[in-house]
């Protein structure tokens, strides 16, 4: 899997509590970003995949 840049237009309040929780973890901004987006995409998919499983065993 390869790379490829995202650039972000964002305001500086925004970035600024970006830095505040980056730099709670110790990381760089984009590290904290990239991180969350993942933890995000993998929280979408485990939820689909809790509501599929329950769909097929009739769980309501």
């Amino acid at each position: 899997m390869g790379t490829s840049v995202l650039s972000l237009r964002i305001d500086g309040e925004l970035l600024d509590r970006l830095r505040h929780h980056a730099a709670k973890r110790g990381m760089s901004v984009q590290d904290y970003v990239v991180r969350t987006l993942v933890r995000d995409d993998f929280d979408e998919r485990f939820q689909t995949a809790v509501e599929e499983t329950e769909k097929f065993y009739g769980v309501t």
